[in-house]
């Protein structure tokens, strides 16, 4: 059973109208589903008003889910959405709680923040988060086999923090610290009688990293739960520092690119482009902290893999994915996807194997204020790997 609460600020604001009203397009989410169901109400919730600087648009979705990493999970996702300006190009901000358990034993608390300040003046990112996810790995590099895994155990906390200033229309640049720790580290049943690839690379029990980030950013998006078209482009520097309480010295640049079009182009419908590539400049990160399928911020990359399943010390990431309307009002839509992996070996560094994935997925019209849908997918992946992948909002 599904439970949905929405808290919202200013209902006087909002009004009820009739389905038969000719003048309003309606659209449905899965809260005017639960009202109409459970209270009874005659009509669909209609926002009066484009956009309001201060209005919340929240949901609370207690669920249950199935996943290659998880086995059965429970979770309960809290989302808050809101504009603090009234302009056209004002972007949405928003505001991501989960607290997620597993059959896998694993207990996961991450707390996510995009805030925009009035006028995109400034945009302001959190990511913090704290998990004991115990997780299997698979070695380092794309030619790794799949039977080849074990299980990994530890304990994690993370503080990232970054705040950016406009200096033109849509660009950014800024700052951040970011600060890693591990502990409790270790693995659990590996391969007898030969030494894995952790332990080669540097297994301990704890780490720590701990250092600055250099940030770009362009960003056309309104509203980065479900864009539009529009693009994005992230780049992120970090060195990481001893005299910063670093267990070593070590670099890495990050570059995440999207693109959104309509397609075809007076249609609803989106294609979307991603890229995600992740270089170690110099050193060596923690084992856990290397670029590994699903290591991005919302463990989203790699659909029809196992998170971990390839690891090492550069990636090379693409997808693309095609979204449309199943249903005129908007409730019900669908994805196609494609995407592609290639992580550097540890022996000779060089790209020497692409890992394919796809499948297909629905979406189900969570908030349609927020624009914010409850993403399920099946996605396949080489050597029969396959699973169910479940994200609330847009993959990317």
């Amino acid at each position: 059973m599904v439970l949905l609460f929405e808290a919202t600020e200013g209902f006087s604001q909002d009004t009820l109208r009739s389905n038969h009203d000719p003048a309003i397009k309606q659209e449905v989410d899965l809260i005017d589903v639960a009202r109409n169901i459970f209270l009874k109400h005659p009509g669909m919730r209609i926002d009066s008003v484009k956009k309001r600087a201060g209005k919340v648009y929240g949901s609370l979705l207690p669920s249950a889910e199935y996943t290659l990493q998880t086995a059965f999970a429970v979770n309960l996702t809290a989302n808050a959405a809101f504009y603090t300006g009234e302009r056209e190009e004002d972007n949405i901000s928003n505001i991501y709680l989960n607290l997620t358990y597993t059959q896998k034993h694993q207990l996961q608390i991450p707390l996510e923040a995009n805030i925009w300040t009035k006028g995109n003046k400034y945009n302001i990112l959190s990511d913090w988060r704290f998990a004991k996810f115990p997780q299997d790995t698979y070695g380092l590099g794309g030619l790794t086999k799949t039977d080849s895994g074990y299980l990994i155990d530890f304990s994690y906390l993370r503080f990232y923090q970054t705040v950016l200033k406009t200096v033109s229309h849509d660009f950014y640049l800024g700052v951040g610290y970011a600060i890693d720790y591990y502990w409790n580290v270790k693995e659990v049943n590996p391969p007898a009688g030969q030494m894995t690839d952790f332990e080669r690379y540097g297994l301990r029990s704890k780490s720590l990293s701990s250092g600055f980030t250099l940030n770009l950013l362009y960003d056309t998006r309104r509203n980065a739960i479900n864009p539009e078209p529009g693009h994005y482009v992230n780049v992120i520097y970090r060195p990481n520092f001893t005299f910063l309480g670093s267990d070593s010295n070590w670099q890495t640049l990050l570059i995440d690119a999207r693109k959104y079009m309509h397609f075809p182009h007076h249609s609803k419908n989106i294609l979307a482009f991603w890229t995600f590539d992740w270089f170690t400049l110099k050193g060596n990160p923690p084992y856990l902290l290397l670029p590994s399928t699903a290591s991005d911020t919302y463990v989203n990359m790699g659909r029809g893999y196992i998170q971990g399943r390839f690891r090492g010390k550069n990636v090379v990431y693409g997808e693309t994915e095609y979204r449309f309307d199943i249903m005129s009002n908007g409730f019900l839509g669908g994805v196609v996807f494609v995407n592609a992996q290639s992580f550097s070996e540890p022996s000779s560094g060089r790209f020497e194997a692409i890992a394919p994935g796809w499948g297909a997925g629905i979406r189900i019209k969570l908030n349609k204020f927020s624009r914010t849908n409850i993403a399920l997918d099946y996605g396949f992946g080489m050597h029969g790997s396959h699973g169910i992948f479940a994200n609330l909002g847009e993959v990317f």
